[in-house]
């Protein structure tokens, strides 16, 4: 099923469930004091924390002296209040998730559910180590994604800058010359001053400036409606080339957030609800919803994914691999088994979208230069005719 026939029965077929809330709503939520819900930490910082503690804990070091050590070892920061501020917490009696849970701009609901599993469990060393590759992964994926986008930006960004040199500093002098001289400038030409006058209009760019203003403000608040959310969205995953991309990283993400929590104890539900609010795409948030509401009325994984009017996100292939986890028991080894398979097909997606987009903006922005440039030459052919008149 098509996601456009789904958007059209959304309201009949939305799951709104009452269970799909963070995993930290529960009884046992921390306090959180406005310090708390306002600092955040650096990603490479966070993989720093725990592979630190990880292999201080495997080490025999208890946790509050690996807490202590790290804070002492920080530089003033945002890093060295928040660990020092666990530390305290746990000294005080308080659990290690608990204490964490009070961060959650730097600790998120995955990384506090596996830590309560390995309390239970007490294997919190491999677990933190285990939340360490998981953090250096997602790391990785975000910087490859973010490589294949700033190519296009700059080259922009270059585009703009070369026609505004051009037009602004270049073409002035020849039609200064020209005027002089009582010539007629060629068609092209005089299209590209008259763009170029009406730039340098201060009456014109208020105006415009005031217009792209209110509709750069309009645009942002459009996109935090359920509307707009739903739009975009719904653009980056099917955008050509880069909307692969885009469904190749949330799926190898969500696939590895439940394969990690799967294999470390963690309960499919809680998993569901960690991968739900990993999620930041709406139709994916949806997908997930639904999962969620059905297993809890009796479903397999693999048969929610299968009915949910969602379900053209996930390969039919995909579905297959999990249902036979289900039956062998072996959901979290078959999940990363997909999240291996998703980033080899993630980091293809890269490769394909930036092949693409290299050709494509040096098609248009050599068009765009080489009219301006084009534009600029034509009285060049004939300025020595104009110098002699």
């Amino acid at each position: 099923m098509q996601l456009t026939e789904a958007k059209t029965r959304e309201k009949n077929n939305t799951v709104k469930s009452p269970h799909m809330t963070n995993v930290l709503l529960r009884d046992n939520k921390p306090a959180l004091s406005q310090e708390g819900s306002t600092l955040r930490m650096k990603r490479s910082e966070l993989i720093v924390l725990t592979t630190q503690l990880s292999v201080m804990i495997d080490s025999g070091v208890i946790l509050s002296d690996a807490l202590d050590t790290i804070s002492k070892q920080a530089q003033e920061g945002n890093f060295k209040q928040v660990v020092s501020k666990i530390s305290e917490n746990v000294k005080n009696g308080k659990n290690f998730s608990m204490a964490l849970a009070e961060y959650p701009r730097v600790f998120n609901p995955m990384f506090v559910s596996m830590v309560r599993a390995s309390e239970a469990s007490g294997r919190m060393s491999e677990m933190l180590g285990i939340i360490g590759g998981y953090l250096e992964f997602e790391y990785e994926t975000q910087k490859r994604v973010k490589a294949a986008l700033t190519y296009p930006f700059i080259m922009t960004l270059v585009a703009f800058a070369a026609t505004g040199s051009l037009m602004f500093f270049v073409l002035p002098k020849f039609t200064n010359i020209y005027e002089a001289r009582r010539a007629a400038l060629p068609k092209l030409t005089q299209v590209l001053v008259a763009f170029s006058r009406l730039f340098s209009d201060m009456r014109f760019l208020t105006i415009l400036i005031t217009i792209v203003s209110l509709s750069f403000i309009a645009f942002l608040t459009w996109i935090k409606t359920v509307q707009g959310r739903r739009t975009i969205d719904y653009l980056k995953i099917h955008f050509p080339v880069i909307g692969t991309m885009f469904v190749d990283m949330i799926v190898a993400r969500s696939m590895k957030i439940m394969a990690t929590m799967l294999n470390t104890g963690v309960t499919l539900l809680e998993t569901i609800e960690v991968v739900h609010s990993s999620c930041r795409n709406y139709y994916f948030q949806r997908l997930w919803e639904w999962i969620d509401d059905k297993i809890r009325n009796g479903y397999q994984l693999s048969e929610a994914m299968q009915i949910s009017p969602y379900n053209d996100l996930i390969a039919p292939a995909i579905i297959q691999m999990l249902r036979a986890g289900e039956k062998s028991g072996y959901l979290g080894r078959v999940s990363e088994k997909v999240s291996i398979y998703y980033e080899k097909k993630l980091e293809n997606s890269i490769n394909t979208a930036t092949k693409y987009i290299e050709p494509i903006m040096i098609l248009i922005l050599g068009s765009i230069i080489g009219t301006i440039a084009i534009a600029l030459l034509l009285p060049v052919f004939r300025i020595s005719t104009v110098i002699a008149y």
